[in-house]
């Protein structure tokens, strides 16, 4: 059975740790806004942590993420920033007080292994959304998703796609994340079911070839072949090869699915944007495609 962690209210305790990364700069507009929604905020010792490239060791990491997992007084963990790191902690993080009390666990890019290991491992719902390290930059959209999906008010999207889209309706599952991350978890006890899910994906940095050969693992591990619904959002920021490799992600994408009858859309808005929009992991929810327009809802 899927578990959804209890909406927060005003005066809840959320804490923000650093599992990956180190922060370049202070993450005070992030913490104000928190405190904005009326959330009692505690700052984790990782957030003002370094370790050459990380937030801290790799042993302070874990104890400080353990110790938020395991207060039952935090209703919430959001991660400051993503970067590279959480996949070295997490085998070493113990889940048992989490999952009889389980929180909102919250972020994206790196972020992506542990909303994925929640949902593979212990079955609870997990949002993709903006960090406090990205809040000074996003769109008001984008902070008012997270702040609705996180007090459990109504939340949809609508938009149209400027990449043609295949028409249909379909509920499912949501799942997904970065799409280098979750190829990172194949085969571990943090790779999700795609089996009737509707499955989002976005990407930051990557050259064409490499975004081709993780699609085409998916494609061929089966993944790709019993989906509900695929969601695209935005792959930017691709590195410059001297030899164009001739094909944009959506076009890379869209080969490999084409052969398939379900629901696709592009340009969705998630991923490493300004707008990126909350999206739980784990959720019910509907995706309707017409002439590349988007409805996308939470039920």
């Amino acid at each position: 059975m899927i578990k959804q962690p209890a909406y927060l209210k005003k005066g809840d305790k959320i804490a923000i740790v650093c599992p990956a990364k180190k922060l370049p700069k202070n993450i005070d507009t992030g913490i104000a806004i928190l405190k904005d929604w009326g959330l009692d905020v505690i700052i984790g010792k990782t957030v003002s942590g370094s370790y050459h490239q990380f937030s801290g060791t790799d042993a302070e990491r874990t104890a400080d993420l353990q110790l938020y997992l395991d207060d039952p007084s935090i209703k919430a963990v959001i991660a400051a920033r993503g970067g590279y790191g959480t996949i070295r902690i997490i085998d070493q993080l113990d889940f048992t007080a989490f999952n009889e009390n389980p929180k909102w666990l919250i972020g994206f890019s790196d972020i992506t292994i542990l909303l994925s290991h929640a949902f593979a491992k212990l079955n609870v719902q997990s949002i993709h959304a903006q960090m406090p390290y990205t809040f000074e930059d996003s769109t008001a959209e984008a902070l008012e998703s997270l702040r609705k999906t996180l007090f459990g008010e109504e939340v949809g999207y609508e938009y149209e796609s400027s990449f043609a889209c295949r028409d249909g309706a379909s509920e499912g599952i949501l799942i997904g994340g970065n799409l280098s991350l979750l190829i990172a978890v194949e085969g571990s006890a943090s790779e999700m079911d795609y089996t009737d899910k509707i499955l989002f994906l976005e990407d930051v940095g990557e050259h064409e070839y490499s975004i081709d050969r993780m699609m085409r693992l998916l494609k061929r591990a089966g993944k790709l072949a019993n989906l509900k619904g695929l969601i695209i959002g935005a792959f930017n920021e691709i590195a410059e090869e001297k030899i164009p490799f001739g094909q944009t992600p959506e076009e890379i994408i869209w080969e490999l699915v084409k052969e398939y009858d379900y629901p696709v859309c592009f340009n969705f808005p998630t991923g490493h944007i300004d707008d990126n929009r909350a999206l739980v992991l784990g959720k019910n929810v509907s995706l309707n495609v017409i002439n590349n327009k988007i409805k996308f809802k939470f039920l």
